[in-house]
Parts: C-alpha cells; sequence; structure tokens
C-alpha cells in the first residue's frame, strides 16, 4: 500500500506507529520514487530483539523471487534469553505484501531498473511493519547536490533564527 512520508511520533496510543529501525544511509544512496508498508515475517524471538532495539538494517536489500518479496541480510542479534529457539541472525525474512503490489514492484524493478530498499522498521498494532522503497540509485553528484541543498537550508534556518532572537 502506497504511503506517502509521514513523521513517526511516540504516542500513549498503543495503536500508533513505533519505529525502532531505520536505514539513514539508504536515503542518502538511492532517489525513492515510491514506497510501501510491508508486514514482516518474523520468529518469537527475532521479534523480542527488534523490540529491544538490536537489529540493523545497513546492508539489508530486497529481492522479488518466485512471485515472493524477500529481505535478504539484516542483522536481528539472538535474543538473549532465547535458547534453541533462535534463529540465524542474518536469514532471509519474508516480507508479505498484496498480489498486485509484488507484480507490480516486479515488472517495474525489470523495466526501469529500480531496487528495492528497506527504509524503516516499525511497530503498528503490535505488528513488526517495514517501509520499503522503490529507488534509483544516485550517482556522486546527486549526492553532492544533496549535501550541498541540505547545508544550505540548514544555514537559512541558523539565519532565521537568529533574526528571530534579535
Amino acid at each position: 500500500m502506497k504511503k506517502d512520508n509521514k513523521k513517526v511520533v511516540e504516542t500513549d496510543n498503543p495503536h500508533a506507529k513505533r519505529q525502532v529501525l531505520s536505514n539513514r544511509r539508504a536515503r542518502h544512496e538511492y532517489s525513492i520514487e515510491e514506497t510501501y508498508d510491508a508486514g514482516l515475517s518474523l520468529a518469537g524471538t527475532e521479534v523480542k530483539s527488534i523490540r529491544a532495539g538490536q537489529a540493523n538494517l545497513q546492508d539489508a536489500f530486497c529481492k522479488v523471487e518466485d512471485g515472493e518479496v524477500w529481505l535478504y541480510n539484516m542483522y536481528v542479534a539472538p535474543f538473549e534469553h532465547g535458547t534453541h529457539w533462535n534463529v540465524e541472525p542474518r536469514r532471509k525474512r519474508k516480507l508479505l505484501l498484496h498480489r498486485r503490489e509484488i507484480d507490480s514492484l516486479r515488472t517495474r524493478m525489470e523495466q526501469k531498473g529500480l531496487a528495492l530498499i528497506p527504509l524503516n522498521l516499525y511497530f503498528q498494532h503490535g505488528y513488526a511493519k517495514m517501509q520499503v522503497g522503490l529507488g534509483k540509485g544516485k550517482k556522486l553528484y546527486d549526492k553532492r547536490e544533496d549535501i550541498a541543498n541540505r547545508d544550505a537550508e540548514r544555514e537559512q534556518r541558523r539565519e532565521f533564527a537568529a533574526r528571530q532572537r534579535e
């Protein structure tokens, strides 16, 4: 399901989104065209580790294989109190999307050369969800341009704040 990028706010509402992980490097390396929210198939000890913040999306990526979307290389630390229930930390995990979304992703990835990148991991209504983005890799000059724009924007905010204080 397409979602726009909104900031996740911590509240006392148990049904609100509670962001656990963010892949900050993804937005630097890729220009994200579209985002999707997907469920995540996890083992019980993995959920406990993720709730404790013991996971990493740094090198994670997604692939569409045999009509299913898989998440590779996401690190989830073994749960410290889990015994034989712990699973391999970097195993592949299934992303849960609607059939039409999977078909759309597959065709766009094949035709346009786009990649499916994990962006955020959060809990909503007690379920682990992942926001994945369909994006194209940035060239070096695009990254430099983004950094320059960010620096200019930061400088403008500083000047505005200084004028407000006067």
